[in-house]
């Protein structure tokens, strides 16, 4: 299926924490984010029920209020959807809302407690669960970390039965809180700084961006940026090797996404003297 969607007059521009932001460029007649989720549906040949649920999920919440993710591990290609309302406990996108509205594509008995004082979830989005293969069977929820002194969050698995803690995150603008960027870098269970060299995880093509985040998780750490432009977006791809074709379709489509600020993540922790790079992902809305 080829779908291309072009911008309007009343299109709203939010990063991956539906923060919104101003076009850095001109936005008359660009692209929407949501046609690099489509070409990786297109490059992946994924079950075209993928597009069902993103029409579902904008009838159920409206549009521009859902954040996708699209994550490589090796090479393989996966997907993320996250839904937030700050609201919490009055909120009107709860998990509820979206397992109904997904529910003839994505079939989902994970119990779910709307007194969770939850401000955002996400649902994993594969091959297996768009063709019945199988159900879905978890959601991650967040919730705020308030003895933080930075703005953070805390993510559970729950599944049936079963809720886990996953990863925290930690928000920080790099312009102002350089050193606090750092220092939580350095606290690591998976990194030996007197060996490694910052910059391995600290890019310095990406660092002037508008927000760092670091997030601790349970096998490795990570980072992400958020608020690239496109040029470094597409340094961010060519460095981590995504398939050629998602990576030719940017570059050919440049003069229309210049308009876009782009956010990007990498899962990283030592092996050996190294940092490896287990998954990393980009990012955008619908």
């Amino acid at each position: 299926m080829d779908r291309v969607e072009h911008t309007t007059a009343h299109d709203r521009y939010y990063n991956y924490c539906l923060y919104d932001y101003k076009p850095v460029a001109s936005p008359e007649n660009k692209l929407r984010p949501v046609n690099l989720l489509y070409d990786s549906f297109r490059f992946t040949r994924i079950d075209s029920r993928a597009y069902n649920v993103v029409d579902a999920i904008r009838e159920g919440i409206g549009m521009h209020n859902t954040v996708w993710g699209i994550k490589l591990v090796g090479e393989e290609i996966g997907w993320e959807f996250y839904f937030y309302d700050y609201q919490r406990r009055e909120r009107e996108r709860s998990i509820t809302k979206v397992l109904d509205a997904i529910r003839p594509w994505l079939p989902c008995r994970v119990p779910v407690n709307e007194n969770d004082h939850y401000f955002m979830f996400s649902l994993d989005v594969r091959d297996d669960l768009l063709s019945g293969e199988k159900e879905l069977d978890e959601v991650h929820m967040y919730v705020g970390n308030t003895a933080s002194v930075v703005s953070s969050g805390i993510c559970y698995s729950l599944t049936s039965g079963v809720r886990k803690l996953e990863n925290f995150y930690f928000f920080f603008d790099p312009k102002t809180q350089r050193n606090d960027i750092v220092a939580k870098v350095v606290s690591s269970a998976f990194i030996d700084t007197t060996v490694i060299d910052l910059d391995s995880i600290l890019w310095p093509e990406l660092r002037d961006c508008g927000t760092i985040c670091i997030a601790n998780k349970q096998h490795n750490d990570c980072a992400y940026f958020s608020g690239i432009n496109v040029d470094q977006f597409l340094f961010f791809l060519r460095r981590m090797n995504y398939p050629a074709p998602l990576v030719s379709w940017v570059e050919g489509n440049r003069p229309h996404l210049d308009h876009l600020l782009y956010d990007v993540g990498i899962d990283y922790r030592m092996e050996g003297d190294e940092v490896v790079i287990l998954k990393s992902g980009y990012y955008g809305i619908f």
